[in-house]
C-alpha cells in the first residue's frame, strides 16, 4: 500500500461490489488504489480482521486513518468526478437515514454471503 494513496478494501466475491469496482477504476482520478480482501495476507496486522473488512467498507486514507462504511463509500467516489453525488449523504440531516440504510445493507449481503462460512472457519480454528 502507497501512503501518497488512499486504497479500497473491497470484496471480490460480490457481484454487485465488483461491478462498482469496475465503474470506480473507469472514473477514478489515478488517487485511489484498490486491494480484493480476498488477496489479503492474514499475517497483515495493519489491517483489520478479515470478518470486519467483509462487514463493512473499508478505505485507508493516504494519511493512515481508517474509514469505514457509508464514509469510505463517499471518500471513494471523491475520487471521481462524480464524487459531488455522494457528499450530500454525510449532510447532517441525510446522514442519519442513509447511514442505516447502509448499514441494514451491509448486515444483509454479509449474512447472506458469509456468515455461515466465517462461523464454521472460526469454530475450526477454536478445535
Amino acid at each position: 500500500m502507497d501512503p501518497r494513496y488512499d486504497t479500497l478494501f473491497y470484496d471480490g466475491q460480490c457481484p454487485l461490489c465488483a461491478r462498482e469496482i469496475r465503474t470506480l477504476r473507469k472514473l477514478q482520478d489515478g488517487n485511489l488504489i484498490f486491494a480484493d480482501i480476498h488477496e489479503q495476507s492474514g499475517t497483515n496486522t495493519a489491517l483489520p480482521s478479515h470478518e470486519q473488512l467483509l462487514r463493512r467498507l473499508h478505505l485507508m486514507a493516504s494519511t493512515g486513518e481508517w474509514v469505514t462504511g457509508l464514509h469510505a463509500n463517499v471518500r471513494a467516489w471523491s475520487h471521481t468526478r462524480f464524487g459531488f453525488l455522494f457528499k450530500p449523504l454525510l449532510w447532517p440531516i441525510i446522514y442519519p437515514a442513509a447511514s442505516r440504510m447502509y448499514e441494514r445493507w451491509a448486515d444483509s449481503r454479509y449474512e447472506r454471503k458469509y456468515a455461515c462460512a466465517i462461523g464454521n472457519r472460526t469454530a475450526e480454528k477454536q478445535a
